[in-house]
């Protein structure tokens, strides 16, 4: 029988090669311990990579240690996070998942996560409140050394205009459809890449087809004219 997704899975991997010809291969950051990884991906949302260490480390700086983040005062939690944006939402859900993991699995541990299938790990994650499909799957991939898709907002639309996903997808739909677009080992890269390609050049308003590096690729950009 053959593969239905099988051309997507072609122009996935093609896409992915052209990116690592322009790109280079990327490295994420330093890896970070995966609760440490946890709290700096919440922290991340809807703000920049910038504002999100300068809350995460104030955050350390103040309480150095995950029980003492737990523990603390909601309000001091909340004036340490405050250059990552929405801090009176993420203050507040950072210290219930610091108890409900302290809870559910007696410490502030995320590592026995590694002896869980991917699928488990994932479900177990997207439990807490303000931990979603892209946080748990970053933690995944880039803590865990587990195979997972994240799906950021760039990637989400990149993926739509290169067609690599039907347009009505949801986001949550989209991150087990693009896993299984490309292949697990490329799972980093790809992510890392097709965020650059999002901030750099296939921008939410107006996107730079005319100088795409997967233009050739796209169902978007590929009847432009040079």
């Amino acid at each position: 029988m053959t593969d239905s997704t099988t051309p997507l899975k072609d122009r996935a991997l093609a896409v992915y090669n052209r990116l690592l010809e322009t790109y280079g291969l990327p490295e994420w950051r330093e890896p970070l311990p995966a609760l440490d990884e946890l709290v700096s991906t919440i922290l991340s949302q809807n703000t920049n990579d910038v504002n999100r260490d300068v809350a995460f480390h104030r955050l350390r700086a103040r309480f150095p240690t995950w029980e003492q983040v737990r523990d603390a005062n909601p309000a001091d939690v909340v004036e340490a996070i405050r250059p990552a944006g929405l801090a009176n939402q993420k203050g507040p859900r950072i210290q219930a998942a610091l108890r409900e993991i302290t809870r559910e699995r007696g410490a502030l541990d995320l590592n026995f996560l590694r002896d869980w299938n991917p699928a488990d790990a994932h479900a177990w994650l997207v439990n807490f409140h303000g931990v979603g499909p892209k946080t748990a799957a970053i933690v995944l991939l880039f803590s865990l050394d587990m195979p997972a898709f994240p799906v950021d907002t760039h990637i989400y639309r990149v993926s739509g205009r290169l067609g690599l996903r039907p347009a009505q997808m949801t986001v949550e739909q989209a991150h087990p459809h693009l896993a299984g677009l490309f292949p697990p080992e490329t799972y980093g890269p790809a992510h890392l890449n097709l965020i650059r390609l999002g901030r750099e050049t296939c921008h939410a308003r107006k996107p730079d087809c005319l100088r795409c590096p997967v233009r050739d690729l796209c169902d978007t950009g590929r009847d432009l004219g040079s």
